[in-house]
């Protein structure tokens, strides 16, 4: 019997920032507010290209909305699926570049090279500029698009920033993990910048601003600056409710009886984010675009249970391929809807966003071929059945090999120690490294991780490298039956061969000390030269020093900066 042992790991104190108010607009301001009289002459719904909110939500968890029993107040969300239409067979990504290149491009992580880990700031790599994105087709059938929140999509250069991959405008981050008030972003000791930008420069005057307010009320801007009389395309991708795990006091405060410290501040985020939706959508109300909208909610990777979140009753957590990570919370909010107020079991991709609302949008799909997505609008509008009858999580050549897989226990066709993942109708196939894999319940105790009594442990098959689930049956992923049906196992395995013979070599180059802010003002944001961009995108590896004169002037001037930073930090004290 094998046991795990729980690490400690430490959480991101809340800052004791005050808390920023803003104009939030009064419900009693916006509920009952009638329309443009223009609009009541307008043909019926779809007569015209819809107006789309995307909103995207970060590390929220399975469990970590009031609709599927959580403990989190979430009125607003509830609402609004409740209204609409859930999708209870949806899936996204384990982690968050991979998530958002799908939505971004329609495509799976191997046909865009992106199918191991994230792109980290420091790495000359972005979305692949030959992939023609959402933004740039909803913009080539009319839309107006904006974006607002979180990239992660990478800026080594100006190429890749999102007001050059279609969107009209940007307020954002453009890397994985900043803090909610100052917008800084260390990756890695002593390497620290600072990550808000509108458009293409940095909005140092927006310090200090809650970013899941700040970011709501973007929205509410462009929505209010704007015709609804014209198709609007508005991604919203909140930076909540990843760590670091900071929330306004007062929203925590709702949350004081519960014990689990990190539980509370995370519950506190979510709730703050819901409101921050329900804000979106009475701007849309205001303004005259609900009537001819299309609202998308999603979360882009499972919850991260040691910081908060929780995924219960599936198996697993963000970063791993088992149902926890993988499976996400999404809805559909539309008065377009025609079967409104029920709950959808058709299996649905993040992929099949992209030629989902482009065919709302009216837009052409036929000059971009090979999609991995599906037109899903009938089977979430009508109840009809989903095109989709499989989803390749993904293949990752570059994940640790497992120690137990081989060539031989994939039936001579798949080394089964490479980290994969397909589901194929009711059928869903593991192998080699999967990731963490307990059953968490949600963290209510004190002292989580500490107590260890409160985790579902695994205590057989650690020496495995195959794992085959019936979802539909066990969609908690308790009963593994690789051992019984090896002829599902072959099969599955078969349509791994298949995929990963259309895989594109991976793009995860080495990090570069030139991004380091010290060179770029002290914030992140593009660093490469055209001449550098050329040779790391022609073998997807890092430019090595061209000669050992740059090299070192690059030092020096590094060695300036942290010299300077020293003493003004010893005059600051």
């Amino acid at each position: 019997m094998a046991v795990y042992a729980l690490t400690g790991f430490s959480l991101v104190s809340l800052l004791s920032f005050g808390y920023l108010s803003w104009d939030w607009m009064k419900p009693s301001l916006v509920a009952d507010v009638a329309t443009d009289p223009m609009e009541k002459s307008l043909p019926p719904a779809f007569a015209r290209p819809p107006h789309i909110i995307f909103i995207l939500t970060d590390d929220q968890g399975y469990h970590d909305v009031g609709y599927h029993g959580s403990d989190i107040q979430t009125p607003t969300l509830d609402r609004l699926a409740a209204e609409g239409v859930k999708l209870e067979n949806y899936y996204i990504q384990p982690i968050c570049t991979p998530s958002r290149s799908q939505l971004i491009t329609g495509r799976y992580q191997i046909h865009t090279g992106l199918q191991h880990s994230i792109i980290r700031p420091r790495q000359p790599n972005c979305l692949p500029l030959d992939q023609v994105t959402l933004p740039q087709k909803l913009q080539e059938a009319g839309y107006s698009t904006h974006m607002v929140g979180k990239w992660h999509l990478g800026f080594y250069k100006k190429e890749c920033l999102p007001t050059r991959r279609g969107f009209d405008t940007f307020l954002g981050s453009l890397t994985g993990n900043v803090d909610y008030y100052t917008y800084d972003n260390c990756d890695g000791p002593g390497v620290c910048g600072y990550d808000l930008h509108e458009g293409e420069n940095v909005a140092w005057d927006q310090s200090g601003k809650y970013s899941t307010f700040l970011y709501a009320q973007r929205v509410s801007k462009i929505l209010a600056s704007h015709s609804p009389k014209e198709p609007i395309f508005i991604y919203v991708a909140f930076q909540a409710v990843h760590t670091p795990l900071q929330s306004p006091k007062e929203y925590i405060y709702r949350y004081r009886s519960m014990g689990n410290v990190a539980r509370r501040k995370y519950a506190a985020m979510v709730t703050c984010m819901d409101e921050a939706v329900k804000n979106i959508t009475w701007a849309l109300k205001k303004y005259g675009y609900y009537d001819n909208s299309v609202i998308v909610f999603s979360t882009d990777n499972g919850g991260q249970t040691f910081s908060g979140g929780s995924n219960w009753p599936l198996r697993g957590r963000k970063g791993t391929y088992w149902e926890g990570g993988v499976r996400g919370i999404g809805f559909v909010h539309s008065p377009l809807i025609k079967h409104k107020r029920r709950t959808s079991w058709a299996l649905v991709h993040i992929t099949d966003w992209y030629p989902t609302l482009v065919s709302l949008g009216r837009g052409n799909l036929s000059n971009v071929p090979g999609l991995d997505g599906y037109n899903v609008w009938p089977a979430i509008s009508e109840g009809k059945e989903s095109p989709r009858t499989e989803i390749l999580h993904n293949i990752d050549p570059l994940y640790n090999h497992a120690k137990y897989g081989s060539l031989e226990d994939g039936f001579g066709i798949w080394n089964t120690a490479v980290q994969a993942s397909i589901r194929v109708g009711e059928w869903k196939l593991l192998t080699g490294d999967p990731g963490y894999s307990d059953w968490i319940p949600p963290q209510t105790l004190t002292n989580f991780p500490g107590s260890w009594w409160n985790l579902e442990r695994l205590t057989d098959g650690l020496r495995k490298s195959v794992w085959l689930f019936n979802i539909t049956a066990d969609p908690y992923e308790r009963y593994d039956l690789s051992d019984q049906r090896p002829d599902v196992v072959r099969t599955l395995l078969m349509r791994l061969v298949h995929y990963n013979r259309t895989a594109i070599p991976v793009r995860y180059p080495a990090e570069n000390p030139r991004a380091h802010p010290d060179f770029n003002g002290g914030a992140w944001g593009p660093w490469a030269s055209e001449d550098d961009a050329e040779e790391w995108e022609g073998g997807g590896e890092p430019l090595k020093s061209r000669n050992k004169k740059k090299k070192c002037k690059i030092c020096k001037l590094r060695s300036f900066f942290r010299k300077l930073n020293t003493r003004l930090m010893s005059n600051r004290i």
